[in-house]
């Protein structure tokens, strides 16, 4: 080698003056020494000792034989702008070079190659940085390192290469390594991370290396440096790598060095950089400092984009759990004390925003359960950080709603441990935790104040158990005044203990000590507001300005109510000072009253009609304001003020304006932008009459008017200000510098709408954008997009908006709330909101280009996003072509600005933009075929900006050829035109139901829906269902009929059951409304639908027509049907359809009579309704049946026309023919005419009745019964009750001269075969609900009028009475359980509906035939428990006779009944029933008078019945009845 390398090598010269080479030197060693094999060992490794040390590879290649190895030199080998060339020098030349040099010298190549990268390596990273402490690599030296690794790549692979030599030459050289080229190495698969850094001798420095590199790596990331792509890829593997080392408790991975170094040092680098950020955090790290920008950076690894790669979740679980360890015990230096007096700073709001930043990326890995388990242990084992602790606990309630419950519960364990064993430590830590979770309100936690009185107000608090638990709590409390908050204090004044008598004094001593405390605090309790909130931890506001803000919550109240507010009437008793001194002065501030008398001055003569205002007081008030409506120059003792004390604050917050917009032009006036902006927020106060504390008065929703948005005059003008203020700043702004580049104005600005001023703000910005916004100006568009952009910025800390009925009912977060303002319905309404959207989400990129998406989708509502597409895709053809990468364009915010914007160029503009483009990625922001139906339903057609024609090509491409084809995750439907439609009838149906519909239509039950836009959606509707009924065809074999029904019934079956269930008239109403539209859609669709393409006799009822019969037995036969019969439209399409299929069978006759037959059984109802629409029914169905066939009408459908002849003939002077078969068709054919005809020619012709058949008389007697309860029930019924009434009278007279039993009609039950199942799916269930009532009522011609009188009848006594009641319930089988003595009423109350009954009934029939027949009583007793239960319940169902019961009368059914045919049941159960002297002893304890009727709903007495329009009642326990009225009782 040359003497460079190893200097003095050769000391010696030959005698010629010559240098010997080293080999020369070596060669005469070995001759004069004899060969000794150890210590040629030792010389072999002195020398690999020595080459490692010094080699020098551009000097060892020089002694390379031969003049070609002079010229090659690694430097040109690693420079790739050298004109040499590396592909000059091969890899395997210099390898070979290598291995011939290794070998000469005795030395492992490996070795040699390892310590010549190495040395390569410091020389690259040596080169001069850009920085002062660099950590990246400049271009030059990447590209050389790159180069370098591409050698050793080639050593490795050919075994020339130590990794083990090359690590430890790397750590020699650490002082100039820099940490990209470790990673490099890590990545290029040289030596991996773990291996470098274990091969450290000293892991403590390892450590402290990594921990300075990553410091200096996030500074230079968070500096936006042109390497930050890959800054952020060498932070995620550094960091991957230090998880998966650090908290993997059973490695695999192979080391070669000990196995217990490498996670030592992961976790010491994480915790190294953990620590530094919160130690920077607590001492105050000012923004934007390299410090911050460090925090700032680490905090970000804890999200998923960094860490998402991380294989298995336990690693990062382990690790997110001990980084929370780290956040509660680091520098444990507060004291519980401390966090008592302190913890209102450390609310959610008020923590720095990057540590809520750590919590909440914590948060997405740890459960609920895991992080309040993981907080109880560490509270339970280790010192901590109080700060941190209760900051931790109001992020978690606040970004957990299911926290409450899991807090309160630990809470409840902490309170139960505490006072089972006087645990302090316990109590304190509940007390805290609870206070810190009610200071983030009501909507994450209950308050202090409940959570007080629920854990001590009562019997059951936790102090209720031994006095020893009673000392215990108030030490406790005392221990805790000198450090409490005075609205601490307050609630446990307010809201004390309860405490037995005699230890009253532990509880006075302590509200003494409280007392005492408020008063060194200069608080009065008995000042404290009425509305004042005990819960928040605020100051407390005076006296004054608290009673300004109670009126003004009173008179809202009242407004809302009417009444006076029970906070204000227990004020006016229990706290009369400050009712007196403080609010009613308030209330009373003299004032010009206004004409129309407002809601204060109701409230004001509400509180003097209940004399809770002093008439003196009063007096002086209306003399003060009759003096200021007389000299109106003097009003400015009262709230109004003189013009120009109104004028002089509005002037000045205009001035402060104008100094402000000054400056956003200015540069050099930018530093003093924020205080002016305070300036601003003070005028605003000032103008607006807010008292300068804000913070007292917290408003948890907004109510806003969305259709009639109102304001005061005052706020009107000053919000008008502060809006056209901030148009024009922004205007101004944007002519100077982008929005990223324009500073923290806006942020800043709209800081001071977000207060009291608030609702204010959104009232007037509901006027301009819902009701005036086509007119608004370009820059107007953009300035109230921008202030959109902003508030959706600062929506964690806005309350939510109460919009009225066209939002839904919940809360709408402010962003949601633009959504909901910008309609889409006409031309006007589609190019303002485009323009509006277009200006927000390009404001919203240009302003947070480099923050996450997350960022970019929290500031506008999705739904801004996804009408933004729906325009572009509506209006714009070219927009519905597919984007490539090419057509990506660039966004601009500048021409945006200017008066003359294109906004056709501006938004396809931002359609293409690539960062726009990426976002639509998102799930909740991509428009979806549900919400394009949810838009395009708004759509007014007559006012649209498409054309007919232009709507109807829009329409088909966005469904056959945008979202049918797209894949469901994109929102589409897979290609399935069965989905497509299924998800237009539930949007249909939606948006039918919502109140959407009806905002534009007087008259909306005129029209589809009450709006007529819905038109061309329904015939896309029909196209579809057209499609899919031509592929059903396709798809069954000849000569068979579909076995699955339509896909359309499935969809109205899974709605009606989300339906509330029920009779009540909500309940009724919605599902009505349901079933209309249900009809309405099928009636737009093929007469198919209901009952399939065709019929065959192997299977002649299909699976639609099965539907369809239970779609009107179960739905339409309560809702949609009058007077027995189903609606005109709905009937002739059924059978329009029954026509069409039986046409196709190959014996239409016979399968149209085997329908029609089967209806009778399964369907009577179709029928009935038949027969009613005959009329306009047999020509269409004759003109389609003589088309198709030579034949006669099939059997069945001459059976209506019989039935319909039967009808005519009877009601005609002439004879009668006989009645068809079946009795039931022809008594409803009979019914139906009978109500068409007028009430005097009735009388006559119903005298024919004797000649009919029994049956007949029966079913015609349930239908005019029917009849008569709808023409009650129903205003345009049409029979008129009394024409009703005596149709059921003549009928009900035939049926007993006849002898005719018709009770089996009031004890109906579908398993009675023969009547039961037809007539109860013939009528709805809300008359056959009112058969009980029926039989009492309708019976009986004069009503319950003569019911509070005396019974006329001698057999009526008090003992007849008993004597009927005990044969009662010998035949009422479910009365058998009750006592006797609490059925003496009810005995009674049955000889009252016998004596009603029969009575009605005496012009008819003996006054003695109901008596005759065995089966009457038990009705009468099935009837009248029925009857008291519907009136109870409102149903009947509890008492339902048992089907035995039911059968067993409805066979007598036919029975005539002999003249002295005595009942030998009714006989045996008056003889041989218990003797009345044992009856009325059995059991001597009176009925309690709990369980009799009231006196205002039912049975006032127990001897008395008395009729009531209403439902039933109890009389409340302990209402005992007068004397006078309990005579008749045992």
């Amino acid at each position: 080698m040359s003497d460079s390398w190893v200097p003095n090598s050769a000391s010696r010269q030959d005698p010629g003056g010559r240098r010997r080479s080293w080999a020369e030197l070596l060669a005469g060693r070995v001759k004069r020494e004899k060969y000794n094999s150890e210590r040629a060992q030792k010389l072999k490794e002195s020398a690999v000792r020595l080459l490692r040390s010094h080699q020098d590879l551009n000097a060892l290649l020089l002694e390379v034989e031969g003049p070609l190895c002079k010229k090659l030199s690694l430097s040109k080998v690693i420079d790739c702008d050298s004109s040499e060339a590396y592909a000059n020098h091969s890899s395997s030349f210099i390898g070979s070079a290598l291995q011939d040099q290794a070998s000469r010298l005795g030395v492992p190549v490996g070795i040699l190659s390892a310590g010549m990268v190495a040395s390569s390596v410091g020389q690259i990273c040596t080169a001069p940085a850009e920085t002062s402490h660099p950590v990246l690599l400049t271009v030059e030296q990447r590209k050389k390192l790159s180069s370098l690794l591409e050698f050793a790549q080639y050593l490795l692979a050919h075994s020339m290469f130590s990794r083990l030599s090359f690590c430890q030459e790397l750590w020699k050289i650490q002082s100039s390594l820099l940490l990209e080229a470790v990673w490099h190495i890590h990545v290029q698969g040289i030596v991996s991370l773990q291996e470098l850094l274990e091969s450290h001798p000293d892991m403590h420095a390892v450590g402290s290396w990594l921990f300075r590199n990553l410091c200096c790596l996030c500074e230079q990331m968070e500096a936006s440096c042109q390497h930050a792509d890959v800054a952020r890829a060498m932070l995620s593997d550094f960091v991957q790598m230090f998880v998966l080392r650090g908290f993997q408790k059973n490695s695999d991975l192979r080391r070669t060095v000990e196995p217990e170094k490498m996670p030592q040092v992961a976790v010491d680098v994480l915790q190294r950089m953990l620590i530094f950020a919160l130690d920077a955090l607590a001492a105050g790290v000012q923004e934007e400092s390299s410090t911050h920008k460090i925090v700032r950076c680490w905090f970000g690894v804890f999200s998923g984009h960094t860490l998402g790669s991380v294989i298995s979740t336990d690693p990062l679980k382990r690790f997110f759990s001990h980084t929370l360890t780290q956040i509660l015990t680091h520098s444990p230096v507060l004291k519980a004390s401390d966090a008592v007096q302190m913890q209102r700073e450390w609310s959610f709001a008020r923590t720095h925003p990057l540590l809520t930043a750590l919590y909440r990326r914590l948060f997405v890995m740890l459960s609920p359960e895991e992080l309040v388990g993981h907080l109880q242990e560490v509270l339970e084992t280790q010192e901590v950080h109080w700060q941190r602790v209760l900051s931790f606990v109001s992020a978690l309630v606040v970004c957990f709603p299911e926290a409450q419950q899991l807090l309160e519960d630990w809470v409840a364990r902490l309170m139960a441990q505490a006072f089972e064993s006087c645990q302090l430590d316990s109590m304190v830590t509940a007390f805290l935790v609870v206070r810190q979770a009610a200071l983030e309100g009501p909507s994450a936690f209950l308050s202090y104040a409940d959570w007080f009185k629920a854990s001590f107000g009562s019997t059951r608090g936790y102090h209720g158990c031994s006095k020893k638990a009673l000392v215990f709590l108030f030490t406790f409390l005392s221990d805790l005044v000198p450090f409490e908050s005075p609205r601490y204090l307050q609630v446990h004044i307010l809201h004390p203990p309860l405490v037995p008598s005699k230890y009253r004094s532990l509880l006075t001593d302590y509200i003494s000590l409280a007392k005492t405390r408020l008063a060194d605090l200069k608080v009065s309790i008995e000042n404290m507001g009425l509305y004042e909130d005990l819960s928040s931890a605020g100051d407390i506001t005076e006296p004054h300005s608290q009673a300004l803000q109670d009126v003004e919550k009173a008179v809202m109240v009242f407004e809302h109510t009417g009444k006076i507010p029970i906070t204000v009437m227990e004020a006016s008793i229990f706290r009369r000072p400050y009712y007196v001194s403080h609010f009613l002065p308030a209330l009373l501030t003299p004032r010009v009253l206004p004409k129309v008398p407002d809601s204060r001055v109701a409230f004001i003569e509400s509180l003097k009609r209940a004399d809770k205002i002093p008439p003196s007081l009063y007096s002086t008030y209306c003399q003060a304001c009759s003096a200021a409506e007389e000299k109106p120059e003097d009003a400015a003792l009262g709230v109004r003020a003189e013009p120009s004390s109104a004028e002089e604050p509005l002037g000045q917050l205009t001035a402060a304006l104008g100094e402000l917009r000054a400056s956003m032009t200015d540069p050099s006036q930018r530093d003093v932008i924020s205080a002016q902006v305070a300036v601003i927020s003070e005028r605003l106060r000032a103008v607006l009459g807010h008292n300068e504390d804000d913070s007292s008065v917290e408003i948890s929703k907004i109510q806003l008017s969305i259709n009639t948005p109102r304001l005061e005059p005052r706020e009107h003008m000053a919000v008008d200000l502060l809006l056209t203020s901030f148009c024009q700043n922004l205007m101004a702004a944007s002519s100077v510098a982008p929005p990223d580049r324009q500073g923290p104005w806006a942020t800043l600005f709209v800081r001071t709408m977000c207060g009291r001023v608030l609702p204010a703000v959104l009232t007037r910005l509901c006027q301009l954008l819902r009701h005036q916004g086509p007119s608004l100006s370009a820059p107007h568009v953009l300035g109230l997009a921008a202030l959109a952009v902003h508030l959706g910025e600062s929506r964690s800390a806005l309350p939510e908006v109460d919009v009225g009925p066209p939002a839904p009912d919940a809360g709408l977060p402010v962003p949601a709330l633009f959504d909901s303002l910008l309609t889409c319905r006409t031309r006007d309404s589609l190019f303002f909101c485009l323009k509006f959207c277009t200006a927000a989400i390009s404001y919203s990129l240009c302003k947070f280009s480099s923050q996450s998406r997350d960022i970019l989708c929290s500031c506008l509502s999705p739904g801004l996003f996804k009408k933004f597409q729906f325009l572009v895709f509506r209006l714009f053809s070219e927009a519905r072509q597919p984007l490539s990468e090419e057509d990506a364009a660039s966004l601009s915010w500048r021409p945006l600005y200017l008066p003359s914007a294109d906004w056709q160029r501006a938004a396809l503009s931002l359609w293409t933009h690539r960062t726009f483009r990426e976002l639509l990625k998102e799930e909740d922001v991509d428009l979806t075929y549900q919400d394009w139906l949810h838009l395009e339903l708004e759509i007014q057609p007559e006012a649209d900006a498409l054309s007919d024609t232009e709507r109807q090509d829009f329409h088909q491409w966005a469904i056959h050829e945008h979202f049918l084809p797209e894949s469901s995750a994109s929102g589409g439907c897979d290609g399935d035109l069965q989905a497509a439609c299924t998800i237009l009838v539930n949007e249909l149906m939606d948006f039918h139901q919502s109140s959407r519909s009806y905002d534009h239509s007087e008259n909306s039950d005129l029209v589809f829906g009450g709006r007529t836009g819905n038109e061309d959606i329904i015939s896309r509707l029909q196209e579809m269902v057209a499609d899919l009924e031509l592929q059903q065809d396709l798809s069954v074999p000849l000569g068979h009929t579909p076995s699955q029904g339509h896909f359309l019934f499935e969809i109205f079956r899974r709605r009606l059951q989300a339906l509330t269930s029920g009779w009540s008239v909500a309940a009724s109403l919605q599902r009505q409304r349901e079933l209309l539209m249900y009809k309405r859609i099928l009636l737009r669709l093929p007469s198919s639908v209901l009952c399939g393409s065709s019929f065959q006799a192997e299977e002649p009822i299909t699976a639609r027509c099965e539907q369809f019969f239970h779609l009107v037995n179960s739905e339409m036969r309560n809702f949609c049907s009058h007077g027995g019969a189903l609606t005109q439209d709905i009937t002739a399409h059924f059978f329009r359809g029954l026509l069409n299929a039986c046409l196709r069978s190959r014996d239409p006759s016979l399968m149209v009579d085997f329908i029609l037959a089967k209806c009778q059984t399964k369907c009577p109802l179709i029928l009935t309704s038949a027969l009613v629409w005959w009329p306009s029914l047999e020509p269409m169905l004759l003109c389609r049946w003589r088309r198709h066939c030579q034949s006669p009408l099939p059997w069945e459908l001459q059976k209506l026309q019989e039935g319909r002849q039967f009808a005519s003939d009877f009601l005609s002077p002439e004879a009668a023919s006989p009645a068809p078969n079946p009795d039931w068709l022809s008594a409803a054919a009979l019914h139906f005419a009978i109500q068409q005809v007028r009430e005097e020619n009735i009388r006559k012709q119903l005298k024919k009745l004797d000649c009919e058949r029994e049956e007949l008389l029966v079913f015609l007697f349930f239908f005019s019964l029917m009849g008569l309860l709808s023409s009650q029930l129903t205003s345009n019924s049409a029979t008129d009750p009394p024409k009703a009434f005596h149709v059921c009278a003549a009928i009900l007279e035939c049926l007993e001269k006849r002898k005719i039993s018709w009770l089996a009609l009031f004890q109906l039950t579908e398993s009675d075969l023969r009547l039961g199942r037809l007539l109860l799916r013939v009528a709805p269930d809300q008359h056959t609900r009112l058969l009980p009532f029926a039989f009492y009522r309708y019976l009986h011609p004069q009503g319950w009028s003569g019911l509070g009188q005396c019974f006329p009848d001698p057999h009526l006594s008090t003992s007849g009475s008993r004597r009927m009641g005990r044969v009662a319930c010998a035949s009422a089988p479910q009365m058998s359980s009750i006592p006797w003595h609490h059925l003496l009423p009810f005995q009674q109350s049955v000889a009252i509906c016998h004596y009603v009954f029969t009575s009605s009934l005496l012009s008819y029939f003996h006054e003695d035939a109901a008596i005759r027949e065995e089966a009457f009583l038990h009705v009468a007793v099935d009837m009248y428990l029925k009857l008291v239960q519907l009136f109870v319940a409102g149903d009947t169902s509890t008492v339902s006779p048992p089907a035995g019961r039911s059968l067993e009368l409805q066979g007598q059914a036919g029975k005539p009944r002999g003249t002295d045919n005595k009942s030998s049941s009714f006989s045996a159960a008056v003889n041989t029933s218990v003797p009345e002297k044992e009856l009325l002893t059995h059991g001597r304890e009176p009925l309690p008078c709990d369980l009799r009727p009231s006196g205002r709903h039912g049975l006032r007495t127990c001897s008395s019945l008395t009729a009531a329009g209403g439902s039933w009642g109890l009389r409340p326990r302990g209402d005992r009845c007068p004397p006078e009225q309990t005579a008749g009782c045992p």
